[in-house]
Order: C-alpha cells, then structure tokens, then sequence
C-alpha cells in the first residue's frame, strides 16, 4: 500500500480502455437545443392564446360592469364611478362577493387571491402542476369581482390563468418539471404584455418572480412568449403607451434628489401597506364563519367605501391615467390614495379574486402626486413636476411592495413610454427597494407562501458546481492498494492506521489501474478475509476528466448511481489521478462559504507607501552617482 504522486497518477489497465472513451457531448447539446426550440414553440403557442383570453377577459370584465352597474348588455368599457345607483351601490361588490365565494367552494379553492403567489407556490412546491380548471375559473371569477366593482387590476388573474394554461399544455406533453415552469412562467408573463403591452417588463417579472434562474433555456422561450403578447396587445388593444401622460422633461440633479428622497418615503409606505394587508387577512381567518362568505363581507366594505368614494370601484386604469396627467386637485389624490387603499386591502384580505398591481400603481401614483404636490408648495422652485413625481411613486411603490426592482423601472417605463423618466425611476426605485429590503422580511407576493413554510429564493447566482472544476477539489493524493493483497492483510493494516478515506484505488503488479474498492465492501463478513482484493473491487465504473466541472461530475454520480468517480488526467493520456467523492463536492461548497464569509485587505497602503519610498529612494541614489 503506498499513496502515489497526484502529478504522475496510475497508468489505466488495458482491460479498462472503456474509461478514455469520450461522451457524446456533441449530441447531447444538439438534443438540448433541440427541446429548447421544442418548448419555445410551445410557450408561443400558449401566448397566442392567453392575448385571445386578455381580450374576453377585459370584454368580459366590461360587460358585468355594464350589466351591474347601468343594466346594460354592453362591451363597451364605463367607469363604475358615473353610476347613479345610490345606497344600492353597496350590495353590488357583495352579490359579486358571493358569486366568487361559490365558485371557489365548488369550483377550486385556487381561484382566490391574486394570482402571483399562487403561482410561484406551484412552481416552488409542486412542479409547476396547476389545476387546468384554473385557466377557465380563474378568469371568470376575475370578471365577476372586478366587474361588480372590486378594487383589483385585470393583470393579477390574467397572469395566473396564462400560467395555469401553460402548465396545463406543460402536463399534456412529455416534459420535465423545469420546461413545465418555464411554460407556465411563458404564460403568465404573455399575459402581462398582452394587457399592458410591456414585453420588457413581463420579461423582468418572470426572472425576479418566477423563474428563480437567468439561463437561455428558461429565457428564450419567455422572451418568445411576451414578445407575442405585446404583438397580441397591439393587434387586439391598442398601439402606443398604456398610460397617456404629458411629456416630461430632463430632471435637474435637485429634482432627481428629491425624487430619490421619494422613494425613501414611499418604500416605508409600500412597507406598512404589506403588513396592513395581512393584518386584514388575519383578521378574517378568525371570523366565525365559513371562508366562503368572506368575499361577500369584503364587497359589502368595497361597495360602502365606493359609495363615498365612487373612483375605488373597479379596475381604475382610468384613475392612473387622471393621476399621471397631474390635474388631479390634492383633496382628491389624498381621497382616492386613501380609500383605494382601503377598499384594495379588505377586498384582498377577504380572499376574493383579483389582481394587485393595478391598485399599487394608483396607490402609489396617488402618493408620489401628493408628495410632488407638498414638495412644490413649500419648495417651488425644486424643479419637481407633479406627473414625474406621480410616476415615480407609481414604480417605487411596486418596487418596495414587490421588491421586483427591474420590472418597476422597465414597467414605468414601457406603459408611459417616457425616456426622460428613466433616472428619477432608478432613484425612487433604488431607494424604496433599499427600504423594503432592511425593514421587511417577506414581499406582498411571498408573504402569503412564507407562513406556509415555503422558501422563495432571492438570489440568482451562478451555480457552485459549474464554476469548480473536479481538479479544483480534488485531493492531492489518495491511498491505493495492490491486487496482490488479501482481504485480511488490508483489515490489520487499516486496524493499525485508520484511514481517512472510505474509498480506495487498485493496482495490479504493473502499477496499472484496475479498480475501486470500499472500506464497507473490505470489512464485509461475508466475504473470505483470504480471498484477494481483486474478488471484491469494483471495475465497471465511469470515469470524469480533471477538467470537468463538477456538476457535471454530479449529475454521472446521480445517473450512474455511484458515490465516487475515477479522475482522468487531461495533459497524460490513460491516467488516473485520484478519485472523486461525494464528500468532495461538499468541498467546493465549503470552499465558496469560506470566501462569502471571510473578510480580508488584499491591498495594504502600509505596505504601498514603504515601497513609494523605497523606490524614491533609489531614484535619488542614482540622480546623484550621474
């Protein structure tokens, strides 16, 4: 027994040639290539028909409202607000309230709530598998909520019936559980830019929300799918920006500090109106009755508020779009900030079905006004305008809700199509997020799962196994035994040195390899201590080259249902160098822990200084010898 030099390794035996074959990564990419291109095609096809969806849903939303609100069977879009239904208005949310409440309890249980964390749920827990009645409730009991007069967005269902379709499509093919997220993910975000028409944006929401990864297999298809959703917004919708406001104009660095200070305000605001949210929530889990009902009580306070304050009722694009005009008086934007508030978050509370996005941007919209508005009365020459500062509210307060940084930005952007907007956003943004990030442990989108135990990832960093080579921790030399020796000499032997390791390479008299034997098969009973090693070694094992990363190394171990690999050396053909063990791979993990969490100066101005002065010195040395 000896442990030979990691750098000369161990000539392979001949009858183990089998080891020096290459594998057909060739055909293995090809094929990947292939399914990328099989499901790209796949998440299209789901886009073109969630943008038809968005269409019927919108149409849809429209004529309740018509029937609800004017006892008209039109699809023509009219503004709850103008309707002259007086004390009656009260009990429309509530009928609308109950319709919900009915669906969910013989429908699916799924359809309540606002769509993205359920979700991120299925993708997180249950490999992307969504009920495909949930593509035809969700929408409907969407319509019946908003159209009677609920305070949510049309987005929040639309992005959970396109996911709910996409894993439905995701469940009819064989596919694996990662391309079935990545098509329900196709599907919701399709959704998105179908309603809004911001591809970018929907892009953004599927990498931060979604996804949980940055890779061209989950990205290329996704990027497919919401660019044809924004063509099936432009073709089913309308061209140009979302939300009409007036030209803006290049921010002084003044204005954009105080656009920056903000998003400060409107982070711990976004803050404060997560927890109040769930605060309601809790608060109807312990009604005495049956969850059923409690849409119905959400819509009897939706419709009281939408009496007092008619602007609440319904999806309220329209009250975006008044917001960002900064023609809003402050008494208004202080009542419509207020009450949407409200009614937003005891509809939410309740359990009905609805989206919240919508609600966040007026809300948010609604408060950067009245910050613009304050800040100009008391500073008027600041250089602040009234529809940058409501944009800039509108984002941040996504931002900090959602904490969904790039899609706020690229969403404000997108559905204004205002360029000049761009550095207040990033302030805002930057400084709510900041915010929400020190103060608040869970978002409005992952608060709800967390209580179930579920952990949402917030980073996306690049796989650990990916960037270590096999080499990299791969021991500098391992412990290798004779096939001359006996199964009883290898026993005393370890008895009086215990090993460190539970794996061990076999040579044979030419110092060729010939195999891997365990300490557990040595120690085996079963086998006769006087048979030679060879007897119990194993040969038919496959090998990985030093220059492999490790996952790689991984995945063979997992195939091949192996703990340990022989390494092959890549500068010396038909070499073994060591092997690799599971325990290895926790190396490389630990080896990243180490250099996350240790702390050090690379570059000392001690150090920099003396050697200044050195060579000063030596300068001057030689000044005065010429």
């Amino acid at each position: 027994m000896k442990r030979p030099l990691h750098k000369n390794g161990i000539p392979i035996s001949p009858s183990l040639d089998y080891l020096n074959q290459p594998t057909n990564g060739t055909k293995k990419g090809y094929l990947q290539k292939k399914r990328l291109l099989q499901i790209s095609l796949l998440s299209i096809g789901v886009a073109i028909a969630i943008s038809l969806i968005a269409k019927v849903l919108i149409s849809l939303i429209d004529l309740v409202t018509n029937i609800a609100f004017y006892g008209s069977f039109d699809l023509k879009f009219n503004s709850p607000a103008n309707n002259h239904l007086g004390l009656w208005v009260i009990i429309i949310p509530a009928i609308g309230g109950v319709l919900v409440g009915l669906m969910a309890l013989y429908g699916s249980k799924a359809i309540r709530g606002h769509g993205i964390p359920e979700a991120m749920e299925q993708i997180l827990v249950n490999q992307s598998k969504i009920k495909p009645s949930i593509a035809l409730l969700k929408p409907l009991s969407s319509a019946i909520a908003i159209g009677t007069g609920g305070p949510f967005g049309a987005e929040g269902p639309i992005i959970a019936t396109g996911g709910a379709l996409g894993s439905t499509l995701g469940q009819l093919f064989k596919i694996t559980p990662n391309e079935r997220k990545i098509i329900l993910a196709a599907g919701a975000t399709a959704g998105m830019s179908a309603i809004f028409g911001t591809p970018i944006a929907a892009i953004f929401l599927a990498i931060e929300l979604l996804l949980f990864e940055f890779s061209p297999k989950a990205i290329l298809p996704v990027a497919l799918a919401c660019i044809t959703g924004a063509a099936g917004h432009q073709f089913l919708f309308e061209s140009g920006p979302v939300f009409h406001m007036p030209e803006l104009s290049t921010p002084t660095n003044m204005a954009l500090g105080i656009y920056s200070f903000m998003g400060i305000i409107i982070g711990f605001i976004s803050l404060g109106l997560t927890k109040i949210v769930y605060h309601i929530e809790d608060a109807f889990e312990k009604l005495p009755i049956h969850w059923m009902w409690w849409p119905a009580i959400g819509g009897l306070a939706v419709g009281v508020i939408g009496y007092f304050a008619p602007h609440t009722l319904g999806v309220g694009y329209d009250n975006i779009i008044s917001v960002l005009s900064g023609k809003i008086p402050l008494a208004l934007l202080l009542s419509l900030c207020f009450f949407k508030f409200l009614s937003w978050a005891i509809a939410l509370g309740s359990g009905t079905s609805g989206g919240t996005l919508a609600p966040l941007l007026t809300i948010g919209g609604a408060a950067g006004a009245i910050l613009g508005s304050i800040t100009l009365l008391l500073f008027p020459n600041s250089g602040i305008s009234i529809p940058m500062a409501a944009l800039v509210g509108m984002s941040a307060m996504f931002a900090g809700a959602s904490r969904a940084y790039l899609t706020s930005i690229t969403f404000a952007l997108e559905a204004t199509m205002q360029s000049h907007a761009l550095l207040p956003l990033l302030g805002a943004c930057t400084a709510s997020y900041l915010i929400s990030f020190f103060f608040m442990e869970n978002t409005i989108m992952t608060e709800k799962i967390a209580r179930r135990g579920i952990y949402t990832p917030d980073s996306y960093e690049p796989d650990i196994l990916r960037k270590m080579t096999v080499a990299d921790v791969l021991k500098a030399n391992s412990m290798v035994v004779s096939t001359k020796n006996r199964i009883n000499e290898i026993r005393a032997f370890f008895d009086l040195n215990p090993p460190l390791e539970n794996h061990f390479m076999v040579m044979d008299e030419e110092d060729n390899f010939k195999g891997v034997i365990t300490l557990s098969s040595i120690y085996n009973k079963n086998h006769d201590a006087d048979g030679p090693i060879s007897e119990i070694m194993e040969q038919s094992i496959p090998a990985i080259k030093s220059n492999d990363n490790l996952a790689t190394a991984v995945e063979l171990m997992s195939k091949c249902d192996e703990e340990f690999l022989p390494v092959l050396s890549t500068k010396e053909k038909n070499r073994v160098i060591g092997l690799l063990t599971y325990k290895d791979v926790l190396t490389a993990y630990k080896i990243h822990l180490k250099e996350n969490q240790e702390a050090g100066i690379n570059l000392s101005l001690k150090r920099q200084r003396i050697k200044i002065l050195v060579k000063g010195r030596q300068l001057i040395h030689k000044v005065k010898e010429n």
